[in-house]
């Protein structure tokens, strides 16, 4: 399992830096790096403590309410107020979390090279006048805010795609590794209401193709292109960390049934060939689509079709991460005491 996720990083960090060096087809680009990102995140999201907290259904059925909210105001935003100054509270808001999200992205690959002791102990810093707020770190995460911030203060000074680019893998891979949905059921029902999402907002307003083109942020991938009028090619971020975190769920899922990866690769599967088929339409029609219109009902549909074809179907959908996470707790539990006791 390492040993794919040190190639797979490898590959997408080489994926990110080829437009510099040779012209890359950028069909071609969206589709390898979108998912060479959900592989990572997927990997990453595997751990010995499953996470404590988990989306329940109700969060899940409110999710696209509240990011219609969200890109309404941004829209509004945008139409009535200056682009350059909310571009420029944007951009100060999104160098603290690029900060924050590349740290983290990198952090494990600075620990192998620092002291255990810098790794483990805590240092509690108080807010001066606030001493009720703290904040905890390890001298291995002050280390890899280092550079993250370097690039996050090139990113504001030049607005360069690669830093874009760099910054919002960071955010989608954070994003996977971090995010529960708990459930399928909870899944299902995220991906469904941001299904109906995603085709509202694109096919019957102007706002979701608005917003993308005047928000100057990480929130999206740039694919260079050869046409001198659309240089760039995009995908949103939350085509790849929506559909990443059920897939995410579906390698869980199979790690905590000790079956390796069988649902991970459907439901990974289905996300490929949701994706391509997003770009096929795209050029067929030469107009903006709404992504999660294909990859929803590739990801739901392979992963329910093997499941179905093994007949562990109530298996699956009884899954539930959450109870899992008190299970492992309660062994861990149990397992400190007994070492007590001996």
């Amino acid at each position: 399992m390492k040993n794919c996720e040190r190639i797979a990083n490898l590959a997408l960090a080489g994926l990110t830096l080829a437009p510099l060096l040779v012209k890359v087809d950028p069909n071609l680009n969206v589709i390898l790096t979108a998912c060479l990102t959900v592989y990572v995140g997927c990997y990453r999201s595997v751990k010995p403590t499953p996470p404590s907290e988990t989306m329940s259904n109700e969060h899940a059925m409110r999710f696209p309410f509240v990011g219609s909210a969200m890109l309404l105001s941004l829209f509004l935003l945008f139409k009535f107020l200056s682009k350059d100054l909310v571009n420029a509270v944007l951009t100060c808001y999104f160098f603290v979390l690029g900060i924050i999200a590349l740290s983290a992205t990198i952090l494990p690959a600075v620990k192998r090279f620092l002291p255990n002791h810098w790794n483990e102990d805590l240092i509690i810093w108080h807010f001066p006048y606030f001493r009720s707020l703290e904040i905890e770190f390890t001298r291995s995460q002050i280390i890899a805010a280092i550079p993250g911030t370097f690039f996050c203060a090139w990113y504001a000074s030049q607005k360069h795609w690669l830093a874009n680019n760099t910054l919002g893998l960071a955010f989608c891979i954070q994003g996977i590794e971090m995010l529960s949905l708990g459930s399928f059921k909870t899944g299902a029902i995220l991906l469904a209401g941001l299904f109906v999402y995603d085709i509202f907002w694109v096919f019957f307003t102007p706002v979701m193709v608005s917003v993308a083109k005047s928000f100057d942020a990480p929130i999206k991938l740039l694919f260079p292109t050869r046409d001198t009028a659309r240089p760039f090619s995009m995908l949103g971020l939350g085509d790849i960390v929506i559909p990443g975190i059920f897939v995410a769920l579906a390698l869980r899922f199979d790690v905590s049934r000790g079956k390796g990866s069988r649902y991970f690769k459907s439901a990974f599967l289905g996300y490929t060939v949701g994706l391509v088929l997003t770009i096929i339409v795209m050029n067929w029609f030469q107009a903006a689509q709404p992504a999660l219109l294909y990859i929803v009902p590739a990801v739901i549909g392979f992963l329910a079709a093997h499941c179905i074809w093994n007949g562990e179907v109530k298996q699956l959908l009884e899954f539930d991460e959450s109870k899992t996470a008190a299970v492992v707790s309660q062994e861990s539990s149990d397992a400190k005491t007994s070492k007590k006791v001996e």
